[in-house]
């Protein structure tokens, strides 16, 4: 009796000891090293977000998983290493939407001008069933998106004059983002709107190539758009999301635990880099005044006017964005404002 408890003692120890080793193989991570691009500098929020994101990384894979990031267009712009991403040339990119209007249409909805009216609502629209409906149709195009992070609202800003009403963008050359929604939104505005990289901007600005520019106020600063702008107009037109975009390419290589530790840590990166973004805003804008640009508000009035302007781009655009896409994101909306 006593050696047949030993035998299945030793038997019991014997399976434990393999399923221990087997869970233990599964869950060993490789070296690996992620690449990101990104287009603005180190100092940006996207820049803690990262730091956030790959202290998680580094943490969870045991040192095994790194992120490298490249600043400032390294890697190219956002429409290039948006373009890597997708052939696997390339790990990852923090973009826009902008860049992929032109791959898949419905992402347009995020152009439209003063679809959100606060963070509050791009939250919830972005991380609940919506921000998924549109992360779900990604990987068809050869990307998944870890998690949205954000750029922020946008404002005017231009060196020629303050800005209090529709008429002054007459005239006014504008650089946009490179896609048709956000030309088509400037030019209804009457400005000569120039689809621009972000990577240019500075040079454009500087040379008179463009008038002016519209971006978050984090971007202005930390590109120094002040240095070559006089007038900020807080005109909040349209906020932009950041997607955190990994190659499906790469990503179908990875075990599940390597995929499932990139999708938590990026929402790490989220909670990071939407916090700093935020803080880091009205500093920003503070400092903004502080080097010299004329900062002006617009009334209530001329505000009213300027949305009933641009009314006609979301009447424009809405067969290519598309009925099922509108209606999720005005109907999530509409619910989300009614609570």
């Amino acid at each position: 009796m006593r050696m047949l408890i030993t035998r299945t003692g030793m038997a019991a120890a014997i399976a434990a000891t393999a399923l221990f080793a087997a869970g233990s193989a599964k869950a060993e991570f490789q070296e690996r090293t992620i690449r990101v691009s990104n287009g603005v500098s180190k100092e940006h929020p996207m820049g803690n977000g990262l730091a956030a994101m790959g202290a998680c990384t580094l943490e969870k894979t045991g040192g095994k998983m790194k992120m490298r990031p490249y600043w400032d267009g390294a890697l190219g712009n956002d429409l290039t290493a948006t373009q890597s991403v997708r052939t696997g040339s390339l790990e990852m990119v923090l973009t826009s939407t902008a860049p992929l209007t032109s791959i898949v249409p419905s992402f347009g909805v995020f152009d439209l001008p003063f679809l959100f009216n606060d963070e509050s609502e791009a939250d919830q629209v972005l991380d609940g069933k919506v921000g998924q409906w549109f992360s779900d149709q990604l990987p068809a195009v050869g990307a998944v998106n870890l998690a949205w992070w954000e750029n922020g609202f946008r404002h005017t800003t231009n060196s020629r004059h303050p800005i209090t009403k529709v008429e002054d963008f007459e005239g006014v050359k504008m650089r946009v983002m490179q896609n048709n929604i956000f030309i088509d939104t400037f030019k209804e505005l009457g400005t000569n709107a120039v689809p621009l990289a972000f990577s240019e901007i500075y040079s454009a600005l500087e040379t008179g190539t463009v008038d002016g520019q519209e971006n978050p106020f984090n971007n202005i600063e930390n590109m120094k758009f002040y240095e070559v702008q006089k007038y900020l107009t807080l005109t909040k037109h349209a906020y932009s999301p950041t997607l955190v975009l990994f190659s499906k390419k790469v990503w179908d290589g990875l075990s599940p635990e390597e995929q499932t530790i990139l999708k938590d840590c990026a929402l790490v990166g989220q909670k990071e880099q939407r916090k700093v973004n935020r803080e880091k805003s009205e500093v920003s804008l503070a400092n903004l005044k502080s080097q010299g640009m004329e900062v002006n508000e617009i009334t209530p009035e001329e505000m009213e006017r300027l949305r009933d302007k641009l009314k006609v781009i979301s009447e424009r655009h809405a067969a290519a964005i598309g009925p099922e896409t509108l209606d999720l994101v005005f109907g999530e909306l509409k619910r989300i404002r009614a609570d």
